[in-house]
């Protein structure tokens, strides 16, 4: 047995172990947000969201998926919901044979209850920004997108804005919704703005191995972004702060809108010249430096290009500077439906028929080749044209089954037997897989807009 004075020595022995144990305790920092949130994302325990799920975030969260992750999807369409549950891909990039064995197994569901987010540790915002008719920026999706996250924010947090939008858009308009629980970005949450690069229909680059490039708020934002990308994207760029990030998404889509602006007007003018612009662009795209070749077309289509480069007209006017190439770009593409509808009266004259009382067959409404998506398609154009000056007008798609036209629905119809029933035939999207010299041979005549019949030779044909 210990005499008195061994227990006290255990005891004072006991309470210095302890002592000492509680200033450790006391002195070792304890693990960040930061460094908690990172761990999770290297160790793929990270659960992450993807807040609306259209032709970006689908393919989003299934890259996540894919590398291990559990993925929530939130919508507010039960429709998509119904059948992203069900393991069906409404995006055409996206195969059901690669989408629904991630459902089957738990890597993949949706909802619509954004209570949901509590328990998430990252979510990407990829929500609709459209224009108003006024060209303004509509920011309502993603106004809602976060005050739904604001209402559920917890420390931790991870949130992504991958909408198209104009530079201030993140730090501006979102921050400080989520700024409204309390909580400190940087250190309590972590904001970034990382532009869709989303090119559907390309076979080649696709969400997996197009680069990301991603901006946040604080660099810890920037680098906690950036981490959580690489763990399932191929190729992820960091930039110094959100605004530069959303620069990046305007700049590529101006450029290309810019650019095809040129080669419109230069159509324009050849066509006055009687020259041939295709050749002409041909010719230059063999100087293996300083060119870059751009193709005319019937105008632009698709969410991006026509859109978002009103984006910066609009930022750059509240700085006070006019984006004129932007605006005269604007103008000169958004005449091509009419320079289009110029050639079928042309072609038609050439026939002694008018345009009123005539039939005019499209062939492809969606706004580029091979998808089915006819969000800003000049075809929609061209058919309103075409039928206020009195023209019977049907068209041919084998991806889009019907379209709508001023509360007016019209059905794709069978193409060779509407070819050889129409006065003219006007090629708007060039798709793979038609037999355009069946076109040819069976139609009266055909004004070729894409130039999908190069090489072939008719007096049938009329080309842009």
């Amino acid at each position: 047995m210990y005499s008195s004075l061994d227990q006290r020595k255990l005891s004072v022995k006991a309470n210095f172990s302890l002592i000492s144990e509680t200033i450790r305790q006391a002195l070792t920092p304890k693990s960040s947000a930061a460094d908690q949130l990172k761990d999770r994302i290297v160790n793929k325990k990270a659960r992450v969201g993807v807040l609306g799920l259209g032709y970006v975030g689908l393919p989003l969260a299934v890259e996540f998926a894919h590398a291990g992750f559990e993925v929530v999807g939130i919508d507010v369409q039960q429709s998509k919901i119904d059948q992203f549950n069900s393991g069906h891909s409404y995006v055409k990039d996206v195969k059901d044979d690669v989408f629904k064995p991630l459902v089957d197994s738990g890597k993949l569901r949706a909802t619509s209850d954004y209570s949901v987010i509590k328990e998430l540790d990252t979510i990407d915002i990829c929500v609709p920004t459209p224009l108003r008719k006024t060209k303004d920026p509509d920011m309502s999706f993603v106004v809602a997108a976060s005050d739904a996250i604001a209402e559920h924010m917890h420390p931790g947090l991870l949130v992504m804005l991958e909408s198209t939008t104009y530079p201030g858009t993140t730090d501006e308009l979102v921050l400080p919704k989520l700024q409204g629980s309390g909580l400190t970005v940087g250190e309590d949450f972590f904001l970034c703005f990382s532009p869709e690069r989303v090119d559907p229909g390309n076979p080649r680059f696709q969400t997996a191995n197009i680069p990301k490039v991603v901006g946040g708020i604080t660099p810890v934002c920037t680098e906690i972004g950036a981490l959580f990308y690489k763990q399932a994207l191929e190729t992820v760029v960091p930039v110094s702060s959100t605004r530069v990030a959303e620069m990046v998404k305007l700049l590529e889509n101006t450029f290309r809108m810019i650019n095809i602006g040129l080669v419109n007007e230069l159509a324009m003018m050849c066509d006055r010249m009687n020259i041939d612009v295709w050749e002409v662009i041909d010719a230059a795209a063999t100087k293996p430096f300083g060119f870059m070749p751009f193709y005319p077309g019937p105008g632009l289509g698709g969410h991006c290009i026509p859109i978002d480069p009103f984006y910066l007209s609009w930022k750059s006017k509240e700085a006070g500077i006019e984006a004129r190439f932007i605006e005269l770009a604007g103008y000169t593409n958004g005449r091509m439906p009419e320079f289009v509808v110029e050639k079928v009266q042309k072609a038609l004259n050439d026939a002694s028929k008018s345009v009123r009382g005539s039939h005019v067959h499209i062939l492809g409404t969606a706004y580029k080749k091979n998808i089915d998506d006819v969000r800003e398609s000049p075809a929609l154009d061209i058919i309103l044209l075409l039928q206020r000056l009195g023209a019977t007008v049907t068209f041919s798609d084998p991806f889009i089954p019907k379209i709508d036209i001023n509360g007016n629905i019209l059905e794709s119809q069978d193409l060779l037997p509407s070819v050889e029933k129409a006065d003219c035939v006007v090629i708007v999207t060039d798709h793979s897989g038609i037999d355009y010299p069946a076109v040819v041979e069976r139609c009266k005549r055909v004004v070729d807009s894409r130039n999908a019949l190069r090489g072939l030779k008719s007096e049938k044909i009329v080309r842009l």
